[in-house]
């Protein structure tokens, strides 16, 4: 990878309550996405894909503001359905699927929305990466992310009290789930494990790891045991909100969001109790390299075909 570029921009802030994008939020991003125009003015890309996700698939004026990248920006984004965005993540992460797991339950907690994928390879496991998605039994969508927990729930002072209605709240949402008793069985009488790819999991990685600054390479691909977890959340809900802020691998921009996103991640260990989780610091934007190089290879192959 030449290059990266994160920011948290919260463009679904107040999306819950209002059902619109607020004037702020898409400043907010407008800012960000002019500083990665103008990386790939620096390198220029034959092929992309640039995608929009919860958000602008929720907000009335989501449409509106794609139009305003594209008016202003020259940027064409393409706002995906939740089963694509679900598709593309699993193929970022499969390289850290167990080889020898049954199945893995793959979530992705992000701002507005948290997607679930239970991939089932007791009928044959798919050699290419890029195939991985053919594997998926189940999916689902949940209409939860960190900050409509937050702005339900708070995310500043979190109490117990108030992280168990979170757990609460998020697990009335999993009995959704189809084949939600299945995956059960399945981890009961298999070797299954979770993936967990936002940067919920990620910061509890750092925090359990004890590191002084995030440091990806040490991160991506690690393993957790359900011991491990429970002793990070319980630490992190110990920490006053000043003592987030301040600690390297959480700050600002993410104090008031961690727990809420713990709160998730917590109500699906608790649905789908596994021994162990892997940490992926990748996701999406892997899944868009991933299917851009295949359909490259897949040109090549028709232009040698066709000559």
């Amino acid at each position: 990878m030449l290059d990266g570029f994160t920011r948290i921009v919260r463009l679904g802030e107040g999306l819950s309550t209002t059902g619109k994008l607020s004037d702020a939020a898409m400043d907010r991003t407008m800012e960000a996405l002019r500083l990665c125009r103008n990386k790939l003015r620096e390198h220029e890309p034959t092929r992309m894909r640039l995608i929009a996700t919860e958000a602008c698939r929720s907000a009335s004026n989501g449409a509106e503001f794609i139009a305003r990248v594209e008016r202003e920006l020259g940027l064409v984004l393409e706002i995906v359905d939740r089963q694509t965005e679900a598709s593309l993540a699993v193929t970022g992460c499969a390289d850290l699927i167990e080889e020898e797991s049954s199945g893995a339950l793959m979530f992705d907690i992000g701002g507005g929305s948290s997607e679930l994928a239970w991939l089932d390879f007791r009928g044959g496991r798919p050699r290419r990466q890029g195939r991985m998605s053919s594997s998926i039994r189940s999916w689902q969508s949940l209409p939860v992310g960190v900050v409509s927990i937050a702005e339900k729930f708070g995310g500043v002072n979190v109490t117990p009290e108030t992280f168990e209605d979170m757990v609460a709240f998020v697990a009335g949402q999993l009995r959704q789930f189809r084949g939600r008793e299945k995956l059960r069985q399945m981890i009961a009488e298999h070797p299954v494990h979770l993936i967990g790819t936002s940067g919920t999991v990620t910061t509890l990685a750092g925090l359990h790891l004890g590191l002084e600054r995030y440091e990806r390479q040490k991160v991506d691909g690690l393993w957790m045991t359900r011991a491990d977890v429970d002793a990070t959340m319980t630490a992190l809900l110990g920490m006053s909100f000043d003592r987030r802020v301040a600690h390297p691998c959480i700050g600002k921009d993410r104090a008031d969001l961690v727990l809420p996103g713990c709160a998730i991640f917590e109500a699906i260990r608790r649905e789908w109790p596994t021994e162990r989780v892997r940490v992926a610091d990748r996701g999406l934007r892997e899944g868009i390299l991933i299917s851009l190089i295949d359909a490259d290879r897949a040109d090549r192959a028709n232009s040698r075909r066709s000559r």
